[in-house]
């Protein structure tokens, strides 16, 4: 069982966010950029993707709940948010 839990954001190529859940940081940026990851990122013109922001979480159930709230925000609400909330060590890209 996965001791922690992430809510990342990744930045695509075509200037869009996509936000999504993970245990596993490296593994989850190296299948999106493989085309492998999520449908909203396995369109070419979305690739590759550079994850910009995680944080952890305790529970699966917190993670996903961090998930969806960003997922409601505007643009300009979520740009807002990454440029005020802390973020965790990101991945090597």
């Amino acid at each position: 069982m996965a001791s922690e839990h992430y809510f990342y954001v990744l930045a695509c190529k075509d200037g869009t966010f996509y936000g999504g859940y993970t245990t596993d940081l490296s593994r989850r940026l190296a299948e999106h950029n493989h085309g492998t990851g999520a449908k909203y990122t396995r369109l070419q013109k979305r690739r590759p993707v550079k994850m910009i922001h995680a944080e952890v979480f305790a529970t699966r159930s917190d993670a996903t709940k961090a998930e969806a709230a960003f997922k409601k925000l505007t643009r300009t609400q979520k740009e807002r948010y990454l440029k005020t909330q802390p973020s965790h060590m990101l991945p090597e890209q």
